[in-house]
């Protein structure tokens, strides 16, 4: 048998051995010739997968000659036969640069113990051998055991290693306007049938003593636009034409009151008479604590006449003492109005709050908005790092999430995510946030559980973490889907992914693709593009067996 070792013929699928969720797997195929194998002999042939400074030996598979009185598979003397052996080894670093070898060992006619036969120099070891390999973990009999070894398959493929989660990462939305607008109110209140000003009430009305205060306060803000208007009402219990001339008279009457007041500051002041303030009526009933609010409105929407709904106000009063005493008389108004158009601060000057180190002039949503504009993750992480602690909010967590997978960092992402679950958070961004985050971790089990509330490009992400590339390739953008594609073997729905990215990653990326398919001056070009602005690569291309072959053609940098 020995002697016939090289008409025994082995394969492999996949040819190069391939990282997928944290496992490397492959199918090994081993067909023995017709007339070669002993009747009596038995082999153990482990699969090991070698690398520098170790190994590691998968499950044993025996097979067994015709005459031996095992359960072992049956190799037929006369006709050969073939077997095939699923492998599996959990992943290791030292692996990246590896290969898949089978040790061969064999015993004969009722031997008790195996002999292991040297690949090498195709003879069973010797005892000089046998002695090195008694030590099995020593550097030298690890050594001669991975000389023994039959090679099948070279490795391994970590390009699923090289999705980008952080390009997937999610953003939660701000609240944050260049422009919004703020109304501020008071009431001057009058007696019924009357549109005179009470001056004593007048002095002592605190809501109008705080409403001269903002006003002023704010003429002097070049952010705040104001427009004050005085709205006239009449109570809803007297006759339609006289309320409208009351109410009109009312706005007249407050004007004249609030100009007095604001004399010395210039301001404009509109006036209008607005009549019976119907709408006020059922707001205040809706609000108040009368037993059978319902039933009053109910009735008072049947007319559509408004003297009509004056008589049953009327009457109503009678029986409702808190209509009488509390909703109607404080319809018996000139209402004022500051309405305030504030401008806030724009995207320059709040970017340049943050590159003067001034977080503290930045409200929370302005925080969580200049943090979208700035592209250094460091100085994103710093401003969301500040929002999050000083506003506890989980958008803030959230999105800092985002920004420590952009950097590279599942463990700080996967504080400020869960931070951000404690604070109440439930959104599509975080649930999203915390898939990717845990891929980026190597907890695909984990990241599963978010996949449900989470958005497609992380649910093709999850997938391409199973090895599911097809679907991945179809449903991602950019560099991941680039990245799915080669994956999925389509090195042109690859290189169509990759047009416009202009990333170190893209160009390493480019190198991988023009590798396979033969093209080593391009390949070449594409690497050292990609190590000019990332020195980092050239340490990561120089263990990738993607590249292997770039390399044999005699590349440098």
């Amino acid at each position: 048998m020995g002697k016939k070792q090289d008409e025994v013929t082995y394969s492999c699928t996949p040819k190069v051995l391939t990282l997928n969720n944290g496992v490397v797997s492959a199918d090994i195929t081993v067909n023995f010739p017709a007339a070669y194998f002993n009747k009596k002999a038995t082999l153990r042939l482990t699969p090991v997968i070698v690398f520098e400074g170790g190994e590691v030996a998968g499950t044993p598979k025996y097979v067994q000659g015709e005459k031996v009185n095992d359960n072992y598979t049956v190799i037929s003397a006369d006709n050969g036969g073939t077997y095939t052996q699923h492998v599996e080894f959990p992943y290791d670093d030292r692996m990246e640069q590896s290969e898949l070898r089978v040790l061969i060992e064999s015993k004969c006619n009722g031997a008790s113990e195996y002999v292991m036969f040297n690949a090498a120099t195709g003879k069973p070891v010797t005892k000089e051998e046998a002695a090195v390999l008694a030590n099995p973990k020593s550097a030298e009999a690890m050594a001669l055991r991975a000389q023994c070894g039959v090679f099948i398959a070279e490795g391994v493929n970590t390009m699923q290693r090289d999705f980008n989660f952080g390009d997937a990462a999610a953003t939660a939305a701000n609240n944050y306007k260049r422009t919004t607008n703020q109304v501020d109110k008071a009431e001057i209140l009058y007696k019924i049938n009357s549109s005179v000003v009470n001056q004593k009430a007048l002095k002592e009305n605190e809501q109008l003593s705080e409403f001269e205060k903002t006003a002023v306060a704010n003429k002097e803000n070049d952010r705040i636009a104001q427009s004050l208007y005085v709205n006239g009402y009449a109570s809803p219990d007297g006759p339609e034409k006289f309320n409208d001339k009351l109410a009109s008279a009312r706005s007249e009457t407050g004007r004249k009151a609030v100009e007095k007041i604001l004399a010395e500051y210039g301001f404009n002041i509109d006036a209008a008479g607005y009549g019976e303030d119907w709408e006020g009526f059922k707001e205040m009933v809706e609000k108040s604590n009368i037993q059978d609010k319902d039933l009053i409105l109910q009735v008072l929407s049947m007319y559509d006449s408004s003297a009509e709904r004056e008589n049953q106000i009327k009457n109503m009063s009678s029986v409702y003492g808190e209509l009488k005493e509390d909703v109607l008389p404080k319809l018996r108004r000139a209402q004022l109005v500051n309405n305030m158009e504030i401008t806030g601060k724009s995207d320059a000057e709040m970017q340049a709050l943050v590159n003067s180190g001034k977080l503290d002039e930045l409200n929370n949503e302005e925080l969580l908005h200049v943090a979208t504009l700035i592209e250094d993750n460091a100085l994103k992480a710093k401003v969301l790092e500040y929002a999050a602690k000083k506003y506890d909010d989980s958008r803030a967590y959230t999105n800092l999430g985002a920004a420590y997978l952009q950097m590279d960092d599942a463990d700080k992402a996967l504080a400020a995510l869960t931070q951000a679950v404690k604070l109440g958070g439930n959104t599509q961004e975080l649930n999203s946030n915390l898939a990717l985050a845990n891929l980026a971790a190597g907890n695909v089990d984990e990241a599963k559980k978010y996949a449900a509330a989470a958005d497609a490009q992380t649910k093709s992400l999850i997938a391409a973490a199973q090895g599911q590339y097809g679907d991945a390739a179809a449903k991602l953008k950019g560099y991941n889907a680039a990245v799915a594609a080669v994956m999925n073997n389509d090195l042109s729905a690859a290189k169509k992914a990759l047009a416009g990215e202009n990333s170190a990653d893209a160009d390493y990326l480019r190198a991988v693709i023009a590798t396979k398919e033969g093209d080593m001056k391009t390949a070449g070009a594409q690497l050292k593009a990609a190590v000019a602005k990332d020195s980092a690569l050239a340490k990561k291309a120089s263990k990738d067996v993607n590249l292997k072959p770039l390399f044999k053609s005699g590349f440098k940098f």
